[in-house]
This record gives structure tokens, C-alpha cells and sequence, in this order.
């Protein structure tokens, strides 16, 4: 296993290691390199495909040919890991809904676009959703902080869109029905994962058909 270590050529003229520059302390992993940050994510990426929930960090060092130690080194520690994970996969995730929301077309049809994607996206990347969902956000508070406001912030935005484009008077009523529909978008997909004999098409009709019939007997 080929482990990082510190080049000769970074040692001082008496062989040991230099002294930190006072003017870079503090900064955290944020200083590490970006490009050696993305191939250990990388690497965690192709372990958790395979392992799934029980991808352990040691494995995930090995896949990346450095040691446990190191890997933290570049993360802090494993939760930062989970955070770099998180926003790897999750924030294209909801930017991918995002944009199907905002789409100038029926909202009916918005709202099967947007399921679809949510729907699509976890079941094609199954190992990796549980991993993030299951294991990080019960391990690391933080991480179940962060995914738990991207949820909310998009809660918001339909919130928004029922005020501005539905006959949503109340913003009071539209974030209840808003963030109840994101959950229910959100329950219905872990209860589909675990019934795979539901086809994709049929779910999506299905809470298509749920997320509309509950904003129209919602609309003032």
C-alpha cells in the first residue's frame, strides 16, 4: 500500500520536518488539496457502491492508497467525510429538482418531473443513498443537520412557488402543505426502495397523482 508521506525534498537541511508556517494554521482541512480531496471521494465513491451502509473508513483508505490517518487528515475526521460526501451527491440532487420545479410548463407536469428525478436518482444510486441517509446522518449530527436543511430549503422554495403561482393566500398554509409534500415525496421513496416490485413508472404516477390531489384540496 502506498502511503502519503512527507517528500525529501519538504524536509529541512537536517532531515526533520519543517515547522508550520504560523500564517496557515487554522484553516483546517479547507487548505488540503482539492484535487487529492477528490480522488479520496473518488475512492469512497466506488467502496460505498459496493459496500453500501457498511463501507468501512479503512477500506475506503485502502481503495485510496493511504492510510486510515491520512484519510482524516484531508476530512477531519470521518463525520467531514460524510459532509464531503453529502455535497458531493446531494446538492446535484437538488439542484436537479430544483430546476424541474422551476420549469415554465404546467405545474402538474412539473410535479411529475420532479418526483421522477428524486425517484430515479436513489434508486440508481441505491448503496450510496443509504450509506448518506442511513449511516452518515446517524453517525455525524452535522451531516443530518446539513441534508435536513437542504430538505427544508426546498420546502421553501414550493412554499414560494404555491403563494406565487396557486390560490395559496395564506403563506402560513402554503409552507405546511409545501414541507408535507416534500416529506411525503421522501417517505414514499424509502417505502419504494424497499418494494422493488413497484415499477419506477408506477410509483411515479401514483405519488404524482398524491402530491397534486393534496395541494388542490389544500388551495384557498
Amino acid at each position: 500500500m502506498a502511503l502519503e508521506e512527507t517528500p525529501q525534498s519538504a524536509l529541512t537541511e537536517n532531515g526533520s520536518r519543517p515547522r508550520p508556517d504560523p500564517r496557515t494554521r487554522g484553516r483546517g482541512v479547507r487548505g488540503r488539496d482539492p484535487e487529492r480531496r477528490r480522488t479520496i471521494l473518488d475512492a469512497a465513491d466506488r467502496v460505498i457502491q459496493r459496500d453500501g451502509p457498511d463501507a468501512s473508513m479503512v477500506a475506503i483508505a485502502a481503495e485510496a492508497r493511504i492510510s486510515k490517518p491520512i484519510l482524516y487528515r484531508h476530512f477531519g475526521d470521518k463525520g467531514g467525510l460524510y459532509r464531503a460526501l453529502a455535497k458531493r451527491h446531494v446538492d446535484p440532487l437538488i439542484e436537479r429538482i430544483r430546476a424541474e420545479l422551476h420549469q415554465h410548463t404546467e405545474f402538474e407536469v412539473r410535479a411529475r418531473a420532479t418526483v421522477g428525478a428524486y425517484l430515479s436518482m436513489i434508486s440508481q444510486n441505491l448503496n450510496l443513498y443509504r450509506f448518506l441517509m442511513d449511516r452518515a446522518t446517524s453517525e455525524d449530527s452535522r451531516t443530518r443537520s446539513d441534508l435536513g436543511l437542504m430538505v427544508r430549503r426546498l420546502g421553501d422554495e414550493l412554499a414560494e412557488q404555491l403563494v406565487t403561482e396557486r390560490d395559496f393566500t395564506s403563506r402560513s398554509r402554503s409552507q405546511i402543505v409545501a414541507h408535507a409534500v416534500v416529506g411525503m415525496v421522501q417517505a414514499a421513496g424509502e417505502w419504494w426502495l424497499e418494494h422493488p416490485q413497484v415499477s419506477e413508472e408506477e410509483i411515479i404516477d401514483d405519488l404524482t397523482d398524491a402530491v397534486v390531489g393534496a395541494i388542490r384540496q389544500s388551495e384557498s
